[in-house]
């Protein structure tokens, strides 16, 4: 705990001790990590052949709702360099190279590096992508950045990429869960991977905010405040097709996760009510006038947003990508 905190710099700089403890409890090292060609086809041996045409023919069976979300999925983890351009710019953190600020985003970004690469190359084997439009969407994603609306503050930001992060852990995870109903077991376990390195990542970014709240209790619980009133939007929010306006794409992605259940409202709901439990909000002490009114925001939004969500109907209207053949 330290007390009379001027400005968010030095909470930055008072954090680079915990940030660089936790490095190997919420990151893997190199050696010990995964990778795409561990789980997938080897093309050097014999039987590379009959692997693919079994993959192909577990794939045929995917639903196409399911293989619209992969697909979504895939081009959102792809855009990695505007996720990494976005932590780099945040103000008020330490950016010399040596930094555990700058360590932990290359270190982040180097693992999830291989997300996209691994959903990519299992979609191109499939032989049921239209791999052409789906690179361009990924194209158009990278060079038409965001706004996640953080304003460059690493307490707004931590508050996105906690949300996002346990976000992307569930979608993936459910992902899983239904390609092993449909018979893929190996897309099932592509995707559980990926779950889990999105499940460590979210828990670092939880406890960075946890131990902002220690230093800095009042701008935190505006800073979460702010985000909540603004609404979490998905990073490939700009994702779009050729030919397709930026924001309609997006829109069709979202209802066939919220069709077959991978993202809904309630998900939207549920992760900010843990968000409220993880962070101990009700007990949170040095707060003045505005923080106060903030954490009563906060505490009571999950149950208003809920009754909003109970009352949403699952969008029926389905919709042909140019991505799937």
């Amino acid at each position: 705990m330290i007390t009379a905190i001027a400005s968010r710099v030095e909470v930055m700089k008072w954090m680079e001790d915990f940030v660089q403890e936790k490095m190997t409890e919420f990151l893997k090292s190199v050696e010990d990590s995964w990778q795409p060609a561990d789980l997938l086809p080897d093309a050097r041996m014999e039987n590379f052949f009959e692997e693919i045409k079994n993959l192909q023919e577990r794939a045929r069976d995917l639903s196409y709702d399911l293989l619209a979300v992969l697909v979504g999925d895939t081009i959102t983890e792809e855009a990695l360099p505007t996720y990494e351009s976005w932590l780099m710019s945040i103000k008020d953190v330490p950016s010399n190279e040596d930094s555990p600020w700058m360590k932990w985003n290359r270190a982040w970004t180097a693992e999830e590096n291989r997300h996209g690469d691994l959903l990519n190359k299992y979609l191109y084997l499939t032989g049921r992508i239209n791999m052409r439009e789906m690179e361009a969407s990924t194209q158009y994603l990278i060079a038409d950045g965001f706004d996640l609306q953080t304003d460059n503050d690493p307490y707004r930001a931590f508050v996105y990429t906690s949300f996002q992060e346990t976000a992307t852990n569930l979608s993936h995870r459910r992902v899983a869960q239904i390609a092993k109903k449909q018979g893929d077991g190996m897309l099932a376990k592509l995707c559980g991977y990926v779950a889990s390195d999105e499940a460590r990542h979210a828990k670092a970014y939880k406890a960075f905010v946890g131990k902002i709240f220690e230093a800095d209790p009042n701008e935190m619980m505006l800073a979460f405040e702010d985000m909540m009133r603004k609404k979490i939007v998905m990073p490939a929010h700009y994702m779009r097709e050729l030919g397709v306006d930026m924001g309609k794409t997006f829109g069709h992605f979202t209802d066939a996760a919220q069709r077959i259940n991978v993202y809904t409202a309630l998900d939207y709901t549920d992760i900010l009510k843990d968000l409220v439990k993880e962070w101990k909000l009700e007990t949170v002490t040095g707060l003045n006038d505005a923080g106060e009114r903030a954490r009563d925001y906060v505490i009571a939004l999950p149950d208003r947003l809920r009754r909003v969500a109970e009352r949403m109907r699952s969008p029926q209207l389905e919709y042909k990508f140019r991505w799937i053949d």
